[in-house]
């Protein structure tokens, strides 16, 4: 297989349950290792994991900082970016909230926000939108629209 993405292209990979999208997408973003092959990757690439993966004590403010600092972001780059995220996707007032206290639908909004917090060239979203109520999912495809077209964070 070769794919070779170029920049504001949306690109679906659909198929049956167990088909391998999610492992695939490991493959693409490092969490795997192809069986034969290789994959070249270039540039910041963001991934959204089907699961969130976050810490349960942790607030939001808290996992976007902690991205922040591990995608080397200055405090106030990780700041603006949160803040468009927040805002962007609709879920500013729990900012101060505990992972382990958000609902399904807020978990997905942080794990998509931590995916895009640096701005990213390449998105890997692996069901991003399970658990979006119908506001969100518009939400979600306005910023998509946005980032194609512009190629900017919200």
């Amino acid at each position: 297989m070769d794919l070779v993405l170029q920049p504001g292209e949306v690109v679906g990979l659909t198929g049956e349950n167990g088909s391998g999208k999610s492992t695939l997408m490991k493959i693409l973003v490092g969490e795997y290792r192809p069986d034969a092959g290789t994959v070249t990757r270039s540039g910041r690439l963001g991934y959204c994991p089907q699961q969130p993966v976050v810490y349960e004590r942790l607030t939001c403010d808290e996992h976007f900082e902690l991205f922040g600092c591990a995608y080397r972001m200055t405090p106030n780059e990780e700041r603006r970016s949160r803040r468009g995220l927040y805002a962007a996707l609709g879920f500013e007032r729990y900012a101060g909230t505990r992972a382990d206290r958000l609902s399904g639908g807020t978990l997905a909004k942080l794990n998509l926000g931590l995916a895009m917090l640096a701005d990213p060239e390449v998105l890997l979203l692996d069901e991003p939108y399970s658990g979006f109520d119908w506001d969100t999912y518009l939400r979600f495809w306005e910023l998509v629209a946005h980032r194609r077209h512009t190629g900017t964070r919200c």
